[in-house]
């Protein structure tokens, strides 16, 4: 038996909203977009092909994806809707015209629109022109469905985010860094960037998610200690050292981030009960030893395969009024 696909109703919950930053939601909103996505990957996909039958979403990718591209084309096929992809050449925001006109465009075609894209601002521009949802696949700014799969990762361990400890280790600039703290710290987690004074965040960012964090009780602090950051955390967390487009500090960030590894010897102040987490893709021997991610504690492979469950909660919440739904 299908579960039955709510009817389209312009006023409710998330129906239309835009996704570009985790905090473009409530801490309610996010928790319940958690919700959904724990009740969708509980049951059979063949049950829920019926809630976005005869939608179609686009993906629109100017930087390369495995994992995004991925999930987000699964979790719509499995919801009975239809994708589109263009990368390159194909779609750049703002090149070949600009950002207002693509989005304008695009939406007297699609439901939603996914954008991977480089700067965040033509994003921001693109969106607030388009008539249907878009979501943000990536900027440089944010990764918001990235974070949506840590936190669901770290709920399903855990039972709970509030009153968990997660640390942050490495360049704790990043958009994996940026979204992944404005989760927790909404759902009421304390988080520990663990990074060089070079790669801290920055102070109007650290208010930011004081603020944030101020109806659920999470906090964010930044060590430049390792072992302080890790200390009796429940999950720590790393990425590569440079990300796409940032190659030519390539060197600089091996000598700067070294300290900030995750190896065993650093696990071992975190909790017993610590998992380790990673976006992916991952440089095993740099920014985390071989036997840290292939361990038993690793829940990377978790946090991949829950980005399709997350967007799957993404796209209903986005695309439908979600009556019936525990959210």
């Amino acid at each position: 038996m299908y579960l039955v696909a709510p009817a389209p109703a312009r006023q409710a919950g998330l129906l239309g909203r835009h996704f570009l930053k985790v905090s473009d939601f409530s801490s309610g909103e996010l928790a319940a977009v958690l919700r959904l996505a724990r009740f969708l990957k509980a049951r059979p996909s063949a049950e829920q092909r019926a809630l976005l039958r005869g939608r179609t979403v686009a993906l629109l990718f100017e930087k390369p994806s495995l994992r995004t591209r991925v999930s987000f084309e699964v979790a719509a096929a499995q919801l009975g809707a239809e994708t589109l992809f263009a990368h390159g050449s194909e779609f750049m925001v703002g090149a070949r015209e600009s950002p207002e006109d693509a989005a304008r465009v695009l939406s007297r075609y699609v439901d939603a629109v996914v954008v991977r894209t480089h700067e965040h601002e033509p994003l921001e521009r693109f969106a607030a022109a388009a008539t249907v949802p878009v979501l943000n696949g990536l900027s440089a700014q944010a990764h918001p469905c990235q974070a949506l799969a840590d936190v669901l990762t770290v709920a399903e361990r855990f039972g709970e985010i509030a009153g968990l400890r997660i640390a942050y280790l490495g360049d704790a600039r990043n958009n994996v860094a940026a979204s992944l703290a404005e989760a927790a710290v909404m759902l009421g987690a304390t988080v520990h960037f663990g990074c060089p004074p070079s790669h801290r965040p920055s102070e109007s960012f650290l208010e930011q998610l004081t603020h944030l964090g101020r109806v659920s009780d999470g906090s964010a602090r930044a060590f430049s200690n390792p072992v302080r950051a890790v200390r009796g955390v429940d999950a720590v967390y790393t990425d590569v050292w440079t990300s796409m487009g940032e190659e030519r500090y390539r060197e600089l960030n091996e000598a700067l981030l070294r300290p900030y590894a995750v190896t065993e010897e650093l696990m071992a102040y975190a909790a017993p009960h610590a998992i380790f987490l990673h976006c992916l893709p991952a440089h095993r021997g740099e920014e985390v030893s071989a036997d840290v991610i292939d361990s038993p504690r690793s829940a990377v492979f978790d946090q991949a395969e829950n980005r399709m469950h997350a967007q799957k909660a993404l796209l209903v919440s986005l695309l439908t009024e979600c009556k019936g739904f525990p959210v």
